[in-house]
């Protein structure tokens, strides 16, 4: 496998202008991050609606953020919704900036 740049696709500004429907608005919906090796990992309460978004905002990061790696977990009988976001070296540190910018 080849090794993919750490960077996005989306100028800040482009960013900015669509925070809300990107990964810093999806992780602003978390009740809980915790830190993993070359990434992070969220707990959101389960809803239909956050499950829409969540798949609609993953779509797009994968094609403008092509590094990162995706996990998303639906625990049984309406437990919590878990996304790990992962990827090569430098990934946790790409993310806090994201979430900061």
């Amino acid at each position: 496998m080849r090794t993919l740049p750490i960077a996005c696709a989306l100028t800040p500004a482009e960013i900015t202008a669509r925070r809300a429907t990107l990964l810093p608005g999806l992780l602003a919906q978390a009740a809980e991050r915790m830190p993993l090796p070359h990434g992070f990992r969220w707990r959101f309460a389960a809803s239909s609606e956050f499950l829409a978004a969540a798949a609609e905002t993953l779509n797009t990061e994968r094609q403008c953020c092509r590094f990162l790696r995706f996990v998303l977990t639906i625990e049984p009988d309406g437990g919590p919704i878990w996304l790990e976001i992962t990827g090569p070296q430098g990934t946790a540190a790409f993310l806090e900036t994201l979430l900061r910018a």
